[in-house]
């Protein structure tokens, strides 16, 4: 049987998408190639379904959030801060996973940060 291999893409919509690409770019320092080809650093991937009510995402018209992994969750919010991004004002942690903030995208979009526990 073939088997994926990774997330081959993430894909938004945005009423202005140079706007929301810069913003990624900027203020999460997420850099990409010509045609938007990001090479991540290596490390796990969760690939989890939410119960269709869940209001984790934040709205409810949001139907998929991305999730970063992160080196230093409390100096990436810092940072976000200082940029002036909409920070969630709570970090949760997770024994054995790590620890979690959440940032809106100036589209909405409800992004979760993760610190993966480390050893």
């Amino acid at each position: 049987m073939e088997r994926v291999l990774g997330i081959g893409g993430c894909f938004l919509r945005a009423a202005d998408p140079a706007a929301l690409s810069a913003w990624y770019r900027d203020v999460l320092g997420l850099e990409t190639g010509p045609h938007g080809q990001w090479q991540q650093a290596a490390g796990p991937t969760v690939f989890a379904a939410f119960e269709s009510g869940t209001d984790y995402f934040g709205s409810p018209a949001q139907q998929v959030m991305l999730n970063f992994r992160v080196r230093d969750l409390d100096a990436m919010l810092a940072q976000l801060r200082a940029a002036g991004a909409a920070v969630d004002g709570k970090v949760q942690g997770m024994p054995g996973v790590g620890r979690f903030g959440w940032v809106t995208d100036p589209e909405g979009n409800r992004i979760e940060l993760w610190q993966p526990e480390s050893g």
